[in-house]
């Protein structure tokens, strides 16, 4: 057993097709499927399932895909450390973000990354938060850039800065002249919110349900681009990180911006990676840059002090 005929293995569990998965691993597809042949005898099980119209993984297929996949992590976990060690701050670095952060944080972090880690290859993956904490584990994400809490065995969970929610309302709104309102303002409001899966929509419904308002019944949305044109079209009100409404992202002339006063709600940002990730190191120093940026947008939060493990000492006799 060889790590290509693995890596040709995940990439079949990947794409479920031969043509596609040859593709990916740029190989022809009769080669991939003599490895996986070969693979199967060398086993003596079946791992893949042949049918007609596409295939599938045995249950012990499934299950070998997901011990490659650390293999495979490791694999490269071996390649990187090789090269750290010669050049700390040079190769690729696969950092994930979910898509209501990505967007708007990194235009004003990317440039400074580029200034202080040129030889530094990032790589960026926007997927929904559960997508990327599966891909982390999985060694198929370096980083990820995650709003708290994710409690993950296994992971290291940097905090990084706090950005505040504002309301967002048509500019007719009966709120649309405030510069700031209490929270309590939202009571009876029916709110825009995002569909299932993003991390935005619980933490606007938690919001929402402090503060007696509803969700508006029969639209949700797929996007914050989405809950900004309905916003503006006069279909209702929502909440929207300063991030998303800050520059770059040009103002909307039908939109009025209003602050909720202290506390404010937040949403806290981590940058999450392995505990045993051959990056740790040069994710704190990346860590610092996505914690030093403009303080008129978030709040940095202080690193996390990691406390000295204390030793015992065995007591004198006397």
């Amino acid at each position: 057993m060889n790590l290509r005929s693995l890596e040709y293995l995940v990439a079949l569990a990947d794409h479920r097709h031969f043509g596609r998965a040859a593709e990916a691993v740029f190989v022809t597809q009769p080669t991939l499927s003599a490895q996986i042949k070969k693979l199967e005898t060398e086993l003596g099980v079946e791992l893949v399932e042949r049918r007609s119209r596409g295939m599938l993984l045995t249950d012990v297929g499934e299950r070998v895909v997901a011990r490659a996949r650390v293999l495979l992590a490791e694999a490269d976990n071996i390649r990187m450390l090789a090269s750290l060690s010669t050049d700390p701050e040079a190769g690729s670095l696969r950092l994930g973000a979910f898509p209501t952060l990505g967007p708007y944080l990194l235009p004003h972090v990317l440039p400074e990354v580029r200034r202080r880690f040129p030889r530094l290859e990032l790589l960026l993956v926007e997927e929904k938060s559960e997508v990327l904490l599966a891909q982390l584990r999985e060694g198929r994400l370096d980083a990820a850039l995650l709003a708290m809490p994710n409690v993950v065995t296994g992971l290291h969970e940097e905090p990084l800065f706090d950005e505040e929610f504002l309301l967002a309302v048509p500019t007719a709104h009966r709120l649309a002249a405030e510069r700031s309102v209490p929270t309590a303002a939202l009571a009876g409001e029916s709110v825009l919110l995002l569909d299932e899966g993003h991390c935005l929509r619980d933490q606007a419904l938690s919001v929402c349900q402090m503060a007696g308002a509803g969700e508006r019944n029969g639209f949700r949305a797929t996007s914050l681009e989405t809950l900004r044109q309905m916003v503006a079209s006069g279909t209702g009100v929502t909440l929207l990180p300063r991030l998303s409404v800050s520059s770059p992202v040009p103002d909307s002339p039908d939109i009025a911006l209003v602050g909720l006063g202290a506390p404010a709600p937040s949403r806290r940002i981590a940058l999450y990676w392995r505990t045993s990730s051959v990056y740790a190191g040069l994710l704190h120093q990346l860590a610092d840059v996505f914690r030093e940026f403009d303080p008129t947008l978030v709040h940095p939060v202080a690193p996390k002090v990691v406390e000295p493990v204390a030793t015992s000492v065995a007591p004198q006799g006397g």
